[in-house]
C-alpha cells in the first residue's frame, strides 16, 4: 500500500494508472475505521482496477467545535487495517494541505440540505462539498464509493458531481451493522457501556415501525418512537421522519405502498447517532 500526504505525490503517483486507462475507485473516509468502511473498499476493489482511500477529518462539516475535538482519531490502527484488506493507495493529507486558502464555497443543493441534516447542523452539507469537491478533483476517480447509513450526504454527493460537471459515478453501499443491529458509527467507540447497550434499541425500533407503516399513519408512528424515547432520559430525539426517497421530501398520511425511506437521529448522552430504513423497495 502507498501511503501520500500531499496532493502532487499523489497526483504524480496517479496520473501513471490514468495513461494505462485503469479504472481508479475511491473511499472517502474522516478515520476511526471500521467493518463498514472496509466494506465500501471491499465493493471498490471488485469494480475497480485501483482502489485509494482518504483519511482526513474534515473540520469544515462539523458545526459544533467540540464534536470536531472529541472525534476519534486512530490512524495507525486505521493504517494497518485498509493495508490488511488490500488498500492500494491511502492518502492522508492535514488540514494546510487541503485548504491552504479558507474554504469560501458556498452551494445551493435547493431545498434537500436544508432539511434533516441540514436543519440539525447548519453549514454541515456545505462543507462536506468544500472537502469532498477538492478530493474530487485530487483524486479523479471514475467510482467513489458512500455508504447508505448517511443516506442524505449521499443524495448531496449525487447533486455535487452533477454540479462539477463530474463523470465520477457515486455507488451506494449498504449499511453495515453489528451483531445486535446497531448501525456501524466511528462515534459508536465514544459510547458508555450503558449507552452502547441502549444505542442497540435503535435499529430495532426502526424495523417496528417498518412494520407499523404498511398500515398506520406517519404520525401515529412517530408518536410511538416519542413514547419509547421518553422511556430512556439518556437517549434525545432529533428527528424521525419518513420521506421520498430521491429527493427527501417528508410524506405524511399513510404509504399506501410508496417507496419511502424513515430516517431518525438522536442523541444516546452526548453522542449523536443515526439510521435509516427503506419502506416498499
Amino acid at each position: 500500500m502507498q501511503i501520500f500526504t500531499t496532493r502532487k505525490a499523489l497526483r504524480d503517483y496517479l496520473n501513471s494508472f490514468e495513461n494505462k486507462h485503469l479504472s481508479l475507485g475511491f473511499v472517502p473516509t474522516m478515520g476511526a475505521l471500521h467493518s463498514g468502511h472496509v466494506s465500501l473498499l471491499e465493493i471498490s476493489k471488485k469494480h475497480c482496477d485501483l482502489s485509494v482511500c482518504s483519511i482526513f477529518v474534515n473540520p469544515g462539516q462539523f458545526n459544533d467545535p467540540e464534536d470536531l475535538r472529541r472525534y476519534p482519531r486512530t490512524p495507525e490502527k486505521d493504517s494497518a487495517l485498509l493495508k490488511e484488506h488490500g488498500c492500494d493507495v491511502l492518502f492522508m493529507p492535514d488540514v494546510e494541505e487541503i485548504y491552504p486558502e479558507p474554504a469560501t464555497e458556498a452551494y445551493d443543493f435547493g431545498n434537500i440540505d436544508k432539511i434533516l441534516e441540514g436543519a440539525h447542523r447548519p453549514g454541515h452539507f456545505n462543507g462536506v462539498a468544500q472537502v469532498l469537491m477538492r478530493f474530487f478533483n485530487i483524486v479523479r476517480p471514475n467510482k467513489a464509493f458512500f455508504g447508505e447509513k448517511d443516506y442524505q450526504q449521499m443524495l448531496i454527493v449525487k447533486a455535487l458531481v452533477k454540479q462539477m460537471g463530474s463523470k465520477t459515478e457515486i455507488i451506494p453501499c449498504p449499511i453495515v451493522r453489528e451483531s445486535d443491529g446497531l448501525a456501524m458509527s466511528s462515534r459508536n467507540a465514544l459510547l458508555s457501556e450503558k449507552e452502547r447497550q441502549l444505542a442497540a434499541n435503535i435499529s430495532l425500533w426502526m424495523k417496528t415501525a417498518s412494520d407499523q407503516l404498511k398500515s398506520s399513519e406517519i404520525s401515529e408512528v412517530k408518536q410511538s418512537i416519542e413514547k419509547e424515547m421518553a422511556h430512556h432520559p439518556e437517549l434525545k430525539l432529533d428527528y424521525f421522519e419518513v420521506c421520498h426517497p430521491e429527493n427527501l421530501e417528508t410524506f405524511s398520511g399513510q404509504l399506501n405502498g410508496r417507496a419511502a425511506i424513515a430516517l431518525i437521529a438522536l442523541y444516546t448522552g452526548k453522542i449523536r447517532l443515526i439510521d435509516n430504513i427503506r419502506l416498499n423497495s
